[in-house]
C-alpha cells in the first residue's frame, strides 16, 4: 500500500484525517480555502457573467 503524505506538512497521513495527518493540518487547509489562498485555474468569466443581484 502506498503511503499518503499530508499535503500541508508532508508527514504520513492518518486514516482518521485523510488526506491529512491531523486535525490541525485539516483545519489549516480549510483556512487556506476560506482565505482564497487556493484557486482552481480556468478561463476568466465573461464580463457581466457574474450576477451581482445575488449578493443582495
Amino acid at each position: 500500500m502506498t503511503k499518503v503524505k499530508c499535503p500541508i506538512c508532508k508527514k504520513p497521513a492518518e486514516a482518521k484525517w485523510l488526506p491529512f495527518c491531523s486535525k490541525r493540518c485539516a483545519d489549516a487547509d480549510l483556512g487556506n480555502w476560506l482565505a482564497d489562498d487556493y484557486a482552481i485555474p480556468g478561463e476568466p468569466a465573461p464580463a457581466g457573467a457574474i450576477d451581482s443581484s445575488a449578493e443582495d
